[in-house]
C-alpha cells in the first residue's frame, strides 16, 4: 500500500498562513501528531519524504531511513509564502481557483504540482503492491495524489481538504482506499 501522509502541525499552520517552501519546524502538537501517525501505520517498509524540515521531522517518527524525494515538496507559493490566507485578494483567489495553469507570482501552478507528484506516485505504485510505503508530504501534493488516484483533473484540489497529520491510502490501480483520515489523532 501507498500511504501518503501530511506532516504534523507547525506554528505557521496554526497561524493560518501559506507555508509553501518555508522550512518551518513542527511545533509541540506537530511532534505529537508525528508520533501518532507512526503508531497508527505501524511497521512500514519504506519512508519517503519531501526535503522540507517539517516532513523530515514527521518521517523521523517512523524510526527508519528516510528517502528524500524533491518531487513531494510543497507547492511553491512564490510571493504568497508566509502570507495569511486572508491577505490574498479575493480576485486573485478567484483567478487561482478557476485556472489550474495560474501560478502565484514567482510560484508554480496546480498543474505543475500535479505533473511532478503524479510521476513520483507512479514510480512508487508497483513497489506499493508488495510493500508498505509511507510518503510524508504536504497538502498540495496530497491533493495531486488524490487527482491521480481518481483519474480526475487537478482542479479537485479546490474541492478537497487535507488536515495536518492525516493519512491517505492508495492501492493498486491506483485506487483510493482512504482519504484525510485523522482517526488516530487524540
Amino acid at each position: 500500500m501507498l500511504h501518503i501522509v501530511r506532516h504534523g502541525r507547525t506554528a505557521t499552520n496554526a497561524a493560518g498562513k501559506l507555508q509553501g517552501r518555508m522550512n518551518s519546524e513542527l511545533d509541540t502538537l506537530g511532534l505529537q501528531q508525528a508520533t501518532q501517525l507512526a503508531e497508527a501505520l505501524g511497521s512500514v517498509d519504506r519512508v519517503v519524504a519531501s526535503p522540507l524540515l517539517r516532513t523530515q521531522q514527521t518521517a523521523a517518527a517512523f524510526g527508519q531511513e528516510i528517502e528524500t524525494d524533491e518531487r513531494w515538496i510543497e507547492m511553491d507559493y512564490g510571493e504568497f509564502d508566509g502570507q495569511p490566507l486572508t491577505a490574498i485578494d479575493p480576485e486573485v483567489w478567484a483567478a487561482w481557483r478557476n485556472d489550474v495553469n495560474w501560478a502565484p507570482p514567482g510560484g508554480e501552478s496546480l498543474r505543475q504540482v500535479g505533473e511532478r507528484v503524479q510521476a513520483a506516485a507512479q514510480d512508487l505504485l508497483e513497489a506499493s503492491q508488495t510493500t508498505e510505503i509511507v510518503v510524508v508530504t504536504h497538502v498540495s501534493p496530497i491533493k495531486a495524489s488524490l487527482a491521480w488516484a481518481l483519474g480526475v483533473g487537478d482542479e479537485v484540489a479546490w474541492r478537497s481538504y487535507v488536515a495536518t497529520a492525516s493519512i491517505t491510502t492508495i492501492g493498486d490501480g491506483p485506487s483510493l482506499h482512504r482519504f484525510n483520515d485523522t482517526s488516530h489523532l487524540i
